[in-house]
């Protein structure tokens, strides 16, 4: 039997950097089971099991904007969603009423500000290939694990893109009057939710902090993305922020090397310290007396070499206007008695 040790601060490598505010019950674990969990989260990682996305897209402030959303996420009535009671939201008079029903409930609160949210949109998601009924299933079983004993809401799930997503709208306003506000700690202790979920239904998902992958960057916010994608469609100009990170950029990639910043030291020393860490467990694994443990922490090396370096926006931008800048110029041809006299540079 394999007697399973971990380092010193192995599991803080997957220690999400903020505190999550919703927590679960305190689980009593035997070490066998314990161990059995950190193994197979390992496994998950080193394997690069899909990551889940639970992101926060909007908030609806009036009657109007909620009507609007619940039209957008049943496709004008013609998906079917369903509330927390399991029972079919079908057709445009049930979304009508539905809107109806929760501005009503919003405006007679007595408490509500007039800036108060009607409704919180989620969106959960997972790579493309993913089986869209086991998503569906499996946001249906976090939905009522979070929200049921407190809140309505509403689910929808949308297959009209590579990557099925499910559309989950949740009342602002409890039964008991209380009033949702998310933070980052609780939508980090949704993913986990969500892919403990999806495990249970047969889906392998995981939900580790972007350091515990190697990865530094952060994804491009919402709103930049957007507007970008508008700015390359010919539809607007850059705006003020993006037009700073390619001036920033450019400085980089044609300027004097700089100096490196506190940002990027920082990002450096804390992905150096995840690789020790992994490191030092390979090392822990392949002394094992379990031929399991040692293929593991043979894994582990092969994962730990496979990360990329630390990178962030700047640099990553700055390589692209680098390279762009290397294609736009002209090759120069040898020459020979054969050149081709109309070419010129």
């Amino acid at each position: 039997m394999s007697d399973f040790r971990t380092v010193a601060g192995f599991e803080d490598v997957w220690r999400p950097p903020v505190r999550p505010r919703v927590r679960r019950p305190e689980e009593v674990l035997s070490p066998a089971d314990r161990a059995a969990g950190v193994r197979a989260r390992l496994q998950r990682i080193v394997r690069r099991a899909p990551e889940v996305m639970v992101k926060v897209t909007g908030r609806t402030r009036d009657p109007a904007h909620l009507a609007a959303h619940l039209t957008y996420i049943t496709r004008n009535g013609r998906l079917a969603a369903e509330d927390r009671d399991g029972c079919l939201i079908a057709g445009r008079d049930d979304v009508a009423d539905l809107a109806r029903d929760w501005s009503a409930a919003a405006m007679m609160d007595s408490r509500r500000r007039a800036n108060s949210p009607f409704s919180v949109s989620l969106i959960l998601s997972m790579p493309a290939g993913t089986d869209p009924l086991r998503l569906r299933d499996a946001a249906r079983a976090f939905a009522q694990e979070t929200f049921a004993d407190a809140r309505e809401y509403v689910l929808a799930l949308h297959t009209d893109t590579p990557h099925p997503h499910v559309h989950l709208t949740v009342r602002a306003l409890a039964d008991d009057g209380g009033r949702l506000n998310p933070r980052k700690g609780d939508l980090e202790a949704w993913r986990q939710a969500f892919a403990r979920a999806l495990r249970e239904r047969g889906v392998e998902a995981e939900a580790t902090p972007r350091r515990a992958r190697g990865v530094t960057r952060k994804a491009e916010r919402g709103p930049v993305l957007r507007l970008r994608e508008r700015h390359a469609a010919g539809r607007r100009g850059l705006g003020r922020v993006a037009r700073e990170k390619i001036r920033q950029a450019a400085e980089l990639a044609f300027g004097e090397p700089p100096a490196s910043t506190a940002w990027d030291r920082r990002i450096a020393a804390r992905q150096a310290q995840v690789r020790r860490i992994y490191l030092a467990q390979a090392r822990l694994l392949q002394a094992s007396t379990d031929p399991a443990d040692r293929a593991l922490g043979a894994d582990v090396g092969v994962f730990v070499r496979s990360l990329r370096p630390p990178d962030t926006e700047r640099l990553a931008l700055a390589r692209a206007l680098r390279d762009a800048n290397e294609k736009s110029r002209p090759s120069v041809r040898p020459l020979g008695p054969q050149r081709d006299r109309s070419w010129r540079i």
